[in-house]
């Protein structure tokens, strides 16, 4: 059984080499898609350079979307009117940078196994069984760091990493949206659902999120373009504001807040920092490459 790494790729070339390396005992293939506009549209310049990883060069299944997709609705920014429908356009921008992942799965047999993750997303594989897999879809449960390696988002688990075999795969993106949970027998809305499944295992302590691990500019670059732009528009956190945020210690962003309150934005929920002892083997090694990035 060969494995298949998939994710998106946006300007992550720190935290690729990591999870590059930090996979590399277990991964055959990394398949990465790079969009030349952002989630909210505006162009950007290529940011993936093979050269940068040459130690994987040939294992690394790269493409480059340059056009936007055909169906995106024309829309004036400025109008109130139009923000559910720039959300759509977002949406349809992801799911188009998702599904052309599976182009890098043609050499794929119907027994590999297929990883799904945001780049900042890496399942820990150390001591997963890949012979005793018994359900259809693996689910990774996840912990979340925020700013720096070792600022650790207590008490709130993280499903970022999604996998499944090749034959059970029906598209990326809808292995990415599966519902986070294993489903009782007697829910029988699963029978009829593309996202609710009973034959779902968890890993339990499955990786790290290792989010914005950026300084404050590229953080509020990132979220004024991201799928979920048009929400923190409306949130008035500047840089200087974000800026405040990392030397508090501080979320930006309540995870456990309604999907419908304005005041996600608005948190200040404080981050712990940890020892290195939850943190993968090779960043714990290789901590003075990446020193920069610890509290």
């Amino acid at each position: 059984m060969k494995i298949f790494d998939c994710v998106p790729y946006f300007d992550e070339n720190m935290l690729f080499d990591l999870r590059l390396n930090i996979l590399n005992k277990y991964v055959d293939k990394f398949v990465v898609v790079e969009q030349l506009y952002t989630h909210s549209g505006q162009k950007k310049k290529q940011n993936f350079n093979l050269n940068n990883f040459s130690k994987f060069k040939d294992r690394i299944i790269y493409f480059l979307i340059e056009n936007e997709p055909d169906d995106l609705f024309d829309i004036d920014p400025q109008n109130p009117e139009h923000q559910g429908l720039k959300r759509i356009n977002s949406l349809r921008r992801i799911s188009l940078q998702y599904n052309k992942l599976i182009d890098g799965l043609r050499d794929a047999g119907s027994d590999d196994l297929i990883l799904v993750s945001d780049c900042d997303e890496i399942p820990d594989l150390k001591n997963f069984d890949f012979k005793g897999l018994k359900e259809q879809i693996i689910l990774f449960k996840q912990k979340i760091f925020y700013y720096k390696f070792n600022l650790l988002h207590e008490n709130y688990d993280w499903f970022g990493t999604k996998a499944c075999k090749r034959k059970k795969l029906k598209s990326i993106e809808w292995l990415k949206y599966i519902k986070n949970k294993k489903y009782d027998f007697w829910r029988l809305d699963t029978l009829f659902s593309n996202n609710k499944y009973m034959n779902v295992q968890i890993i339990e302590n499955g990786g790290w999120h290792f989010t914005n691990i950026k300084s404050n500019k590229d953080i509020y670059y990132k979220l004024m373009n991201y799928g979920e732009h048009n929400e923190f528009e409306k949130s008035g956190l500047d840089e200087k504001g974000i800026d405040i945020l990392i030397k508090n210690r501080q979320l930006y962003f309540n995870h456990n807040a309604d999907k419908k309150d304005n005041n996600k934005y608005s948190s200040k929920i404080e981050l712990k920092k940890i020892d290195d002892l939850i943190l993968p083997d090779y960043l714990i090694k290789n901590r003075s490459k990446f020193q920069e990035w610890f509290d």
